[in-house]
């Protein structure tokens, strides 16, 4: 979203919303001594023209938010149909079976309209820069919304769906300016992108009234909170780590990347964080570890056009891909952003690139193979296959179940695997149960929930029949990772 009073990009000239101003210096962070790995690229790629676009009467397409799902691939974004009311910025949905496009509905229209502003509410006129996870089956929908041009005027919503089509606003918003100091630019909060890793929602976002911003407002600023609504325990980075504090409105005394319009996303090879944002040499991907108090590798550049921020290439909780050839040492980094200035004088022409990142070795150590085989499948020292799911090795009798549960089969074992612990064992005809809270398996005490048609296919390959217990039941069970997708 252009960086003005309101999120709508058609203001941009007038309000002195220069995009191109986010292009990344030096980030104010703590001065840290470290030593950096430098990543090997190679297979660099790219679309061969646009990917997608609204109708015929949308005058810009930005801020996308790109989700690889099994064989198909999901993009929000920010663009505006003169039919959709009210006038403004309207967030549009399309899909496709590769990153090439084009991307269209679901039944092959033009992409279509699932928010715009809801008049009377903080986003009655704008509602732009999606950031969409998917957790435990339920989507989650971050964006920033305005009521109009005023300044400060922007903040983040929240929406969820159970299809990614329609969604639900919670209310109010989930972070506003924290008015730190007050600056020229008077944007406000606004430029969400979220992960989830290990439990914990993380929301990096702008406002340009925080206090560890640039002169010009730039900065990236992140929370955390184990509820998606931010409404609970929240912690914020500071410069001493994240520490608990009153709510989301906390000062802003730490930024992780001097920009605008930035993505976030979680490696697990390489147990970083990736940070996606525009220099004057491209879009960079800088990394943070953990807990953002390292930066392990040196960043890696993209030297390719672009407008207005990239969207990266995630998996459904916002992890990177895995790499099929070599899970362990490689990294596909994608990303999809607008190139050009259209007619209406704001950013369109998504287009797609990417290369592959390696040189670092992920598997050293058995938590590091856990994490980078996430919801793959490996022979056991059994005969039987191992499903790795949240850190956690789920044992199984039967190959064609464990295909059914894991992204991929490998096909030779990693000894570092030999120093995991079997969290539980799925046996042949397991007890399948069913309830308004989802369906899984019950071993033990534990329900292994089972999501997506990797359900039916799991299931039926087990010889095992769903049995139908009541959600107060279901709730009595202690809860295992998620298996399928």
């Amino acid at each position: 979203m252009a960086l003005v009073a309101a999120c709508t990009p058609s203001d941009a000239q007038t309000r002195g919303g220069d995009r191109d101003s986010g292009a990344s210096r030096t980030p104010r962070t703590p001065s840290m001594q470290q030593e950096q790995l430098a990543l090997e690229v190679d297979r660099r790629r790219q679309s061969g023209g646009v990917v997608a676009h609204g109708g015929a009467d949308a005058p810009y397409n930005y801020g996308p938010t790109v989700m690889r799902d099994g064989d198909t691939t999901r993009m929000w974004w920010c663009s505006q149909y003169g039919r959709a009311r009210p006038p403004g910025d309207d967030l549009l949905h399309a899909r496709s079976g590769g990153l090439d496009g084009p991307f269209r509905a679901p039944g092959g229209g033009i992409p279509e309209v699932v928010l715009s502003g809801a008049p009377g509410s903080f986003d009655g006129k704008h509602t732009c820069d999606p950031s969409v996870i998917r957790v435990n089956g339920m989507y989650y929908l971050y964006y920033t919304g305005a009521a109009g041009s005023h300044d400060h005027g922007n903040a983040i919503g929240l929406a969820t769906s159970t299809d990614g089509r329609s969604w639900k606003r919670t209310g109010s918003p989930i972070v506003r300016a924290a008015h730190d100091t007050n600056r020229d630019n008077t944007y406000g909060a606004g430029q969400p992108a979220v992960v989830h890793v290990d439990g914990w929602f993380y929301l990096m976002f702008t406002d340009t009234t925080g206090d560890a911003a640039g002169w010009n407002g730039a900065g990236q600023f992140v929370l955390r909170a184990k509820e998606p609504t931010f409404s609970g325990n929240v912690e914020a980075l500071g410069p001493d780590g994240f520490t608990g504090v009153d709510g989301t409105a906390a000062p802003r005394q730490r930024s992780v990347v001097d920009a605008f319009s930035a993505d976030l996303t979680w490696i697990d090879a390489m147990d970083a964080f990736g940070i996606a944002h525009q220099t004057d040499r491209g879009t960079t991907v800088t990394f943070w570890n953990r807990d953002f108090s390292a930066q392990p590798y040196a960043p890696v550049v993209l030297p390719v056009p672009w407008k207005e921020g990239p969207g990266l290439v995630r998996s459904p909780q916002g992890h990177a891909p895995v790499s099929t050839e070599n899970p362990c040492g490689r990294v596909p980094i994608d990303v999809v952003q607008a190139t050009r200035t259209g007619r209406a004088g704001a950013p369109t022409g998504l287009r797609h690139f990417g290369a592959d990142a390696h040189g670092f070795e992920g598997c050293r150590t058995v938590n590091g193979a856990l994490a980078a085989l996430d919801g793959f499948a490996v022979p056991s020292p059994e005969r039987t296959m191992d499903v790795i799911a949240d850190g956690r090795v789920l044992r199984v009798e039967r190959r064609s179940v464990a295909e059914a549960l894991s992204s991929r089969v490998l096909d030779d074992r990693l000894p570092v695997l030999d120093e995991a612990d079997v969290a539980a064992r799925l046996p042949a005809e397991a007890r399948v149960v069913e309830s308004p809270e989802g369906r899984g398996f019950l071993l033990g005490d534990t329900i292994w929930p089972v999501t997506g048609a990797s359900a039916e296919n799991a299931f039926a390959a087990n010889g095992s029949e769903p049995e139908r217990i009541s959600t107060e039941q279901w709730r009595t069970h202690a809860l295992g990772p998620t298996l399928g997708s």
